[in-house]
């Protein structure tokens, strides 16, 4: 082992000890040794073992730890630190601006173990909350984050979109608007995806040249039909090259290979013309229902649309209100009054209030005397706003015996509570469960919100059985939330179907802890869609009349 790797190894040995909280003398120790070995003109290696202990910044316990991995190649202490480090903390040390003290923080106070729980903290405004974090270190975090989650190779939908628009321009300016058509999972509005897909009707020896621009995109694979580029972003671009018919290719290329097989075994001899511009003149040939792209992952889909069966999916045009939302009475960034006229001007019909309960003191949730005045102040702005209506609602946090966190006197004062988990996510199934269905019978429990506790590409939900969770929100009369956040996008869709065959409603909803957060129902309602959802089972598509009138039912239930 040379002097790079025995330095490499003593300070992040000196960076973990800080993350963990060790004592900082200890780890300056390993930090300045770091230092001192890397700079050494001779190799240690090299060196007569009794005279390492005398170089300068190696007293006996790192000449020790010298010895020990010249011997054997590692050093245990270092190993036992890595083992107990969660991958997701490791990983936070990528980020820049972000040191071990601070990643100590985050882990060990803040309770947040990968970079996307913790960007999706900066988004809510909760960093600030803690020594060394204000405003400007959590937007330093913010931009850190974003710069490095851009060159992973794995993207939200969300992300995508974003850059979308100037990606297709510039093939169609290529090669021509009639010659160029997105597909694959961006088509199919899959929450990740690794590559964004076109198709491309030229052949190789026709594209390769155009892309020889100043700053070209790296081809990295090449095949007969096929050609795959790497943006400067990370992002690969595949596409389908060498066909001459748009709708055939499109078919081809768009629904997974699932839907693909079970439709060729259905319907064998379809044929495809250059007349057709796209591919929903496959279905008419085949006499069923038109197959959104979305829809097109399984096998199943194929019967309701022989049978004429698939419902008209839900738009954006259909949401109504804004239910689950955050005000600066916890951790928004507006207060109550901006954002009830946000909703006004947006043309939504009536807004839930939903602050955090008391036991999320990192989001200043309300405690009883706060949640009494902030019902005050909703009286008094309904007075104002006429027609439109703020319901008062609480997101409670459902505790790890599984009750809500206040007493029946507390919850029976709001319009509705939605219940969710924020704390011990790891969890067996069993616990989870048992947690679950425990606030899913809680009388009071109006909407279970993002089910599984996921953050998409850096949290796995807990384990729970879908089946069991949907069926007990029918038993009990219980909303589960289609969380809208782009990370979360949490009941998934596979399970929306499952939910309608029980009657359960559905509940799209922004979690917006800023204005801008209300657009992002967008990207719940592109979720909900691959679901089947329609706007007839979703909760915030009811009109005032009809959610007023939703709320009495259920109290009488």
């Amino acid at each position: 082992m040379d002097n790079a790797a025995i330095a490499d190894n003593f300070s992040l040995l000196s960076k973990l000890m800080d993350i963990h909280g060790e004592n900082s003398f200890k780890s300056k120790t390993y930090s300045i040794a770091a230092y001192n070995i890397e700079k050494l003109p001779i190799q240690l290696s090299e060196t007569p073992r009794e005279k390492i202990f005398s170089i300068k910044g190696i007293g006996q316990s790192v000449g020790e730890k010298v010895l020990e991995m010249l011997d054997i190649g590692k050093l245990k202490q270092l190993e036992e630190y890595i083992t107990n480090t969660p991958s997701g903390v490791f990983e936070l040390m990528n980020i820049k601006g972000l040191g071990p003290k601070k990643i100590h923080t985050i882990w060990k106070e803040m309770e947040i173990e990968s970079i996307g729980e913790l960007q999706y903290a900066c988004n809510e405004n909760r960093l600030t909350r803690y020594k060394g974090f204000g405003e400007k270190t959590q937007q330093n975090v913010l931009d850190a984050i974003e710069f490095y989650l851009q060159n992973q190779g794995k993207f939200l939908y969300a992300q995508l979109e974003a850059i979308f628009p100037q990606i297709d321009a510039y093939l169609k300016l290529l090669f021509g608007e009639d010659k160029v058509h997105v597909t694959g999972k961006y088509r199919r509005q899959s929450l990740t995806i690794e590559e964004l897909e076109f198709v491309i009707l030229e052949t190789n020896a026709a594209i390769k040249p155009k892309f020889q621009t100043a700053q070209p995109p790296e081809l990295i694979q090449e095949d007969k039909h096929v050609l795959m580029y790497q943006l400067k972003n990370g992002l690969k671009l595949k596409l389908f090259t060498g066909g001459n018919i748009m709708a055939q290719e499109l078919f081809n290329t768009t629904g997974s290979e699932e839907f693909l097989n079970a439709f060729t075994k259905n319907f064998s001899n379809i044929t495809f013309t250059d007349t057709d511009k796209d591919d929903t003149a496959v279905f008419q040939i085949a006499g069923i229902q038109n197959i959104h792209p979305c829809l097109r992952e399984d096998a199943s889909i194929l019967e309701k649309a022989k049978q004429h069966q698939i419902p008209k999916p839900i738009q954006v045009s259909d949401i109504r209100s804004i239910i689950h939302s955050h005000s600066n009475w916890s951790d928004g960034s507006n207060t109550i009054e901006e954002m009830a006229k946000e909703c006004i001007r947006k043309g939504f019909e009536y807004m839930v209030i939903s602050d955090h309960s008391k036991t999320a003191v990192y989001a200043n949730g309300l405690k009883e005397d706060r949640v009494r005045e902030q019902h005050k102040y909703i009286d008094e702005l309904n007075k104002q706003l006429v027609p439109f209506k703020i319901f008062k609602s609480i997101e409670s946090d459902i505790l790890m015996d599984g009750s809500l966190d206040y007493s029946d006197e507390v919850l029976q004062t709001f319009d509705l509570v939605i219940a969710s988990i924020h704390s011990q996510l790891k969890m067996t199934e069993e616990k989870a469960m048992t947690r679950l269905i425990t606030a899913i019978e809680n009388p009071y429990t109006t909407i279970l919100g993002h089910l599984t506790g996921r953050l998409l590409l850096s949290r796995n939900g807990y384990p729970v059985n879908h089946k069991k969770i949907i069926e007990a929100c029918a038993a009990n009369n219980v909303v589960i939330e289609l969380n809208a956040h782009p990370r979360r996008l949490d009941i998934d869709w596979q399970w929306i179907d499952y939910a309608i065959s029980k009657n359960v409603l559905i509940s799209i909803n922004p979690d917006a802890h800023v204005l801008e957060g209300y657009d992002d129902i967008k990207f719940g309602v592109l979720a909900a869609q691959k679901g089947g959802l329609s706007k007839e089972h979703n909760l915030s598509s009811f009109s005032l009349k009809d959610f007023e009138h939703f709320l009495k039912e259920r109290r009488k239930s």
